[in-house]
């Protein structure tokens, strides 16, 4: 499916230092990288193997970053219309913040937010442009994506009503509250929950997959990066590494064991 509706598709790195940041990802991850080749554009392309599966770009100086000048990891998702689906955008209670608009030979795309202000991508690739494999258990793939809300309820029926996602199995995590798994096309992709008091506001967090988060612990320090949580195991068997790069952007790591 050339333009699959309504799935991630790729996750562009917005910070300070492109160039640090790449070779930070690089070391903790065993990404490859190279230029996107765009010109005008300073776009590293990050690559698993030969496969590239996100972007880096350092923030522009005008304000007219989606981060809001905070480095970030922001998730493109498929749409069949870009235009349709920014209307859609706000009547849902969202807000565009940059309208659509054409990367020559790549496609069309709109950056978005939704009610809580969380931002996110649509796009629509061109039929020249094939997408990058989503191989969730392959290393150096994004595995997951998960959103921590104000108010899960709310924020799923928001991405539910525009992109058909559906409630997957729910983990009751005590305290913490639900976690509510989400599918996509029927295949699960991640999770929702509210945010617990006293817990600090996340963007969209996406998980890429390693042999050992473990061992990942330890290379991502030595390189400047903070481990914030983890690692630890979650249901299902998976051990889970939450951390924050050199210049402020939050990711994740998953591995099959420690």
């Amino acid at each position: 499916m050339p333009n699959p509706h309504g799935v991630f598709i790729w996750y562009e790195l917005m910070t300070t230092d492109a160039p640090a940041a790449t070779a930070f990802y690089r070391a903790v991850l065993g990404w490859g990288a190279r230029s996107a080749g765009q010109p005008g554009t300073d776009y590293t392309l990050l690559l698993a193997g030969d496969a590239p599966v996100a972007g880096a770009m350092t923030m522009p100086q005008d304000g007219s970053c989606a981060g809001e000048g905070r480095p970030t990891w922001i998730g493109d998702i498929a749409v069949e219309d870009v235009d349709a689906m920014a209307a859609r955008v706000t009547e849902a209670g969202g807000s565009i913040l940059r309208p659509p608009e054409d990367i020559p030979g790549i496609g069309r795309f709109a950056v978005a937010a939704d009610p809580e202000g969380t931002v996110f991508v649509l796009f629509r690739g061109t039929e020249a442009m094939p997408l990058p494999p989503f191989a969730m258990d392959k290393p150096g793939h994004p595995a997951w994506h998960e959103l921590v809300a104000t108010d899960a309820e709310a924020a799923f029926a928001f991405y539910s009503r525009l992109f058909g996602w559906t409630k997957a199995e729910a983990h009751d995590m005590g305290p913490m509250g639900v976690y509510q798994l989400f599918a996509a096309d029927g295949v699960v992709i991640g999770g929702m929950m509210t945010r617990p008091p006293g817990m600090a506001a996340f963007p969209w967090t996406f998980y890429f997959r390693l042999e050992s988060v473990g061992a990942a612990a330890e290379r991502l320090q030595a390189q400047g990066g903070t481990v914030l949580n983890g690692p630890h195991e979650v249901p299902g068997g998976q051990w889970i590494l939450q951390a924050r790069d050199p210049q402020g952007a939050s990711f994740a790591l998953i591995s099959a064991g420690r």
